[in-house]
């Protein structure tokens, strides 16, 4: 019998930034949360989705943010990893 593939659930969110070239958002009340997911590739999806609606809009942007990591302390991520870095 096979093991499950472990839950790594994923944050996707975006919004309206500051600048496009930053990742501050100009008002976070304003924030879309598009949802939770199981597995990045469900996140991914919803990402794409969520960014080819306002692929119009230079200063609005989605992110996927690993939560499975915040779970697990001891794995390490990079900087490029870390939102707002």
């Amino acid at each position: 019998m096979s093991k499950p593939n472990p839950q790594r659930l994923h944050l996707v969110f975006g919004g309206e930034l500051v600048n496009p070239s930053v990742t501050e958002f100009s008002d976070v009340s304003k924030i879309d949360i598009v949802g939770i997911y199981p597995n990045y590739a469900t996140a991914y999806a919803a990402w794409k989705g969520a960014s080819h609606r306002t692929v119009d809009d230079a200063h609005t942007r989605y992110f996927i943010a690993h939560l499975h990591r915040l779970r697990d302390e001891e794995i390490e991520v990079s900087p490029t990893e870390e939102l707002g870095s």
